[in-house]
């Protein structure tokens, strides 16, 4: 009885999962497009010095692609970009932290 109920609980996760996915898979090449401007303005910040502005530019662009790896089935940017991500809401935190 209790195999049962965890195989249709997995089902509905899947189901809800492929649906939240899904919802935006249309928009993909414009996220795409925006990330490419992100990482453009993420690189400029660098070379200026702007510490904070390279880690907000860079905290979307990891997302995005973080969904993109979901939504292709890549695990390898999916994983990258989740770590790159946790890393730059890390440094974020830090920054205001050490500022303030």
């Amino acid at each position: 009885m209790v195999a049962s109920h965890a195989g249709f609980t997995a089902d509905i996760t899947q189901s809800f999962h492929a649906m939240f996915l899904m919802r935006f898979a249309a928009y993909e090449q414009q996220m795409k497009w925006t990330a490419v401007v992100l990482g453009v303005a993420s690189t400029i910040c660098v070379v200026q010095g702007w510490q904070l502005g390279a880690m907000m530019l860079s905290l979307p662009f990891c997302i995005i692609w973080m969904y993109c790896g979901w939504l292709r089935r890549e695990p390898q940017l999916k994983y990258i970009n989740m770590l790159f991500a946790v890393l730059y809401v890390y440094g974020i935190a830090r920054y205001f932290v050490v500022a303030g």
